[in-house]
């Protein structure tokens, strides 16, 4: 590091900059190595940045030690080789290079270099380090850090770039993450989506992320979960592990929960979730119709509506097509079918569930107890789950660059 006129003053140790939700986080200052001790320099004295040296327009600064501010970050010692997601192409990758731009009267972090000619060259001779040789430059707002010092991740404004990635999208980044930055991605989605991607991960992935967390964060995202997908999840814990989560879950829920797996695994009620829509004899069909709409953010799996009578005893099982080819002011009772729903009982074994399912050529078969009254819903993708438990998820593997 130099001043006008070629003297030298220092080297450069790092860059700092702020970590305030900009899609490009502007540079603060240098961190410059003056004899023994490490000083900042503010930004504003910094003439130009090159390959080969930074150039300062004034040799005054501040020589007191470093110390970090709220906020900042420091690009070589927390973000370079640390790892982060890029966003758009969906992959957890390592950043073997940084890319400076001066935008404006400002410098700003505006790319990430990942690949492995990169990571060479700066593993390599000194001589190497100050060419520049760009290989898969990634933009900067595409791209998601984490344990950069300033405490968990945050989404950046009004971008969510993790918010609009697909749960399954969102599983394969945890299966790809350290543990430390796993429980960061988490906690920087809502709890919904959170658990969307847990029902997507790979049955052993979600084993030993549910066994990191603490047990009130576990049950928070199993309680969001489709409550079939969360007995399967809870199957796997060991009885001190499943003893503290459902202890920390409401007990309205953990009685719900426990209820559930207290059936076989491979049984009807073991395959079901209890997430239904209901439908009363006098409801209108655009009553329900406003009442699916509603339930879009409890990401339930619906191919149908439960008719029950004024005792909750069963008396059809309405398609979703169905209804909404119906007149909007038509009454439910006005749409049963005179031929019985559709049904099985909970103790019902996984060969009598498919030949229900195959037999009726739907999408889905109802549960119901000793008394008629529905308790649950057994989708096929659920029974093709249980009939091909290890065919994994089919989706494209990520890269860990």
């Amino acid at each position: 590091m130099r001043i006008v006129g070629g003297v030298d003053v220092g080297r450069l140790v790092d860059c700092v900059a702020r970590w305030d939700g900009q899609d490009y986080p502007p540079v603060a200052g240098l961190v410059v190595r003056v004899a023994r001790r490490l000083a900042f320099v503010p930004v504003e004295q910094v003439r130009s940045i090159d390959h080969h040296a930074v150039s300062l327009g004034s040799a005054r600064f501040d020589l007191r030690d470093f110390e970090r501010r709220q906020g900042e970050v420091l690009l070589a010692g927390d973000v370079l080789d640390h790892q982060l997601i890029d966003c758009d192409g969906v992959r957890v990758i390592r950043a073997s290079d940084l890319y400076l731009a001066k935008i404006g009267n400002s410098w700003r972090l505006v790319g990430a270099d990942v690949g492995f000619q990169s990571l060479l060259r700066r593993l390599g001779p000194a001589r190497w380090r100050a060419r520049s040789t760009p290989e898969r430059v990634i933009d900067w707002s595409a791209i998601q850090p984490f344990g950069v010092g300033v405490g968990p991740l945050q989404l950046r404004g009004e971008n969510q770039s993790l918010a609009r990635l697909r749960p399954s999208e969102l599983a394969d980044l945890l299966e790809e993450l350290g543990r430390a930055e796993r429980h960061e991605l988490l906690d920087a989605l809502d709890p919904g989506s959170a658990a969307d991607a847990l029902e997507e991960m790979e049955p052993h992935e979600l084993h030993g992320l549910l066994r990191d967390l603490a047990p009130a964060r576990a049950a928070e995202l199993i309680a969001e979960m489709e409550p079939d997908e969360a007995v399967d999840a809870l199957r796997d814990l060991d009885h001190h592990d499943l003893g503290e989560v459902m202890a920390a879950m409401s007990p309205t829920h953990a009685v719900r929960l426990r209820t559930l797996l207290e059936y076989p695994e491979y049984s009807a009620g073991g395959l079901m979730t209890t997430r239904l829509v209901y439908a009363h004899l006098g409801d209108t069909v655009l009553e329900i119709r406003d009442r699916l709409a509603g339930e879009r953010d409890e990401r339930v799996d619906v191919d149908a509506v439960v008719l029950v009578d004024s005792t909750d005893r069963l008396v059809d099982d309405i398609g979703i097509v169905e209804l909404f080819v119906a007149e909007p002011n038509a009454t439910m009772e006005h749409l049963a079918a005179d031929t019985d729903p559709v049904t099985i009982t909970a103790g019902a074994s996984l060969d009598e569930v498919l030949d229900r399912l195959i037999d009726s050529r739907r999408s889905s078969v109802l549960v119901v107890d000793d008394d008629g009254r529905p308790i649950g819903r057994i989708l096929a993708d659920d029974v093709i789950d249980a009939l091909v438990p290890d065919r994994g998820r089919h989706r494209h593997p990520i890269r860990l660059q």
